[in-house]
């Protein structure tokens, strides 16, 4: 196994949840009057507490006390039918030869539960942080840090893999290198962008051997 340690986001990067998260909020709340992908563009990568706070600001509503509990609840129901990895992320994960881990900002049980879901788990063991265990959220570099300390690895010898800005920004402030994957037209035109997780292994492996020329 190589010497370089890759450290996952998980939503919309690892699994396909980010539409599911946010149909959440339509569903438990009929008075947002955004589409999902308008969503999806707002709160890409945020703190939910965050999130929660921008809903009440913009509608000018109080949510419920328990508000949180019960979309966590929507969400995992959501997860249970209809969570699927992103496209190509089995394959790639059975083929890599790095170690491995998750790294987001959801609490530990909803990251077990989607990797569950999709069948991803065995893949990452007990290599699971959580932003909740360390009380950091990105863009802050306190997640990957702890992450790549966890694992053994100096910020140097990690990759991030990302979906999101605050968890590039995040990456960067940690001093680790960070791969954005994104579906946009042209992504693969973009420097330190891949579109497909087909992809990701020869730009690994390109990570990896510059790494290993400089030492």
């Amino acid at each position: 196994m190589k010497h370089l340690c890759i450290i996952f986001d998980l939503d919309g990067t690892l699994v396909d949840s980010e539409r599911l998260c946010n149909q959440a909020f339509i569903d438990l709340l009929p008075f947002i009057n955004e589409s999902i992908d308008g969503l999806i563009l707002r709160y890409r990568g945020r703190k939910l507490a965050l999130i929660l706070a921008d809903i009440e600001m913009r509608y000018g509503v109080k949510l419920p006390i328990d508000f949180e509990v019960i979309y966590r609840q929507k969400v995992n129901e959501l997860f249970e039918f209809y969570l699927q990895p992103v496209t190509g992320v089995p394959e790639m994960l059975k083929n890599l030869d790095y170690p491995v881990c998750v790294a987001s900002s959801a609490p530990i049980a909803k990251i077990s539960k989607a990797l569950n879901v999709t069948n991803l788990s065995h893949y990452f063991g007990d290599s699971l942080f959580s932003s909740y265990e360390v009380g950091s959220w990105k863009p802050d570099p306190g997640l990957f840090l702890y992450a790549a300390n966890k694992m053994g690895f100096p910020p140097e010898y990690c990759v991030v893999i990302e979906d999101s800005d605050v968890g590039i920004q995040a990456a960067h402030s940690a001093g680790i290198y960070a791969l954005k994957y994104s579906t946009e037209e042209k992504a693969e035109t973009q420097n330190n962008v891949f579109s497909h997780m087909k992809y990701l292994e020869k730009r690994l492996d390109n990570i990896y051997a510059m790494k290993c020329d400089r030492s």
